[in-house]
């Protein structure tokens, strides 16, 4: 392994790129992206009426094919990233956060219920001048105190 990786170094520095391009794309996009998310994101049963879900069937079909093609790429180049420095697991999630698949929604919920990424996201929104998400089975006062502070 070692001797194919030194005979294609090209690979390693695209490995290099991938990994500092993810970095950044997450630094910049994550928090803006967990401030726009509506407070009841989390509550609701269906996307809101003014939605992409909305539109005409053409464009919706193809943001969806889009989104879910942009996903799996996000996953496929995750893959590698992973034994290599950088997010890779981070790249993954994003990636199945793009795509649809069943029991998605479930599982993004047993995700959010965990008290230090509801934290962590809730910090992340205070800090936008956002309140905190509104999570079905997470008590008012839940999920929101400041991940830089040691817990009670």
């Amino acid at each position: 392994m070692a001797e194919w990786l030194s005979e294609h170094e090209i690979v390693l520095w695209g490995l290099f790129g991938l990994s500092a391009a993810t970095i950044v794309l997450t630094i910049l996009l994550l928090p803006l992206l967990v401030a726009r998310m509506p407070r009841d994101h989390f509550l609701r049963k269906r996307p809101p009426r003014d939605s992409w879900r909305g539109r005409h069937p053409v464009i919706r079909w193809s943001l969806r094919i889009l989104r879910n093609a942009l996903g799996a790429a996000l996953v496929l180049v995750g893959i590698p990233l992973v034994p290599a420095p950088g997010p890779g697991i981070v790249t993954i999630l994003a990636g199945l956060a793009l795509v649809e698949f069943p029991g998605k929604r479930r599982l993004e919920l047993r995700v959010v219920r965990i008290p230090g990424v509801l934290d962590s996201i809730n910090w992340l929104r205070r800090r936008a001048g956002e309140p905190p998400l509104m999570v079905d089975g997470v008590g008012p006062g839940e999920g929101t105190r400041d991940p830089a502070q040691p817990p009670p």
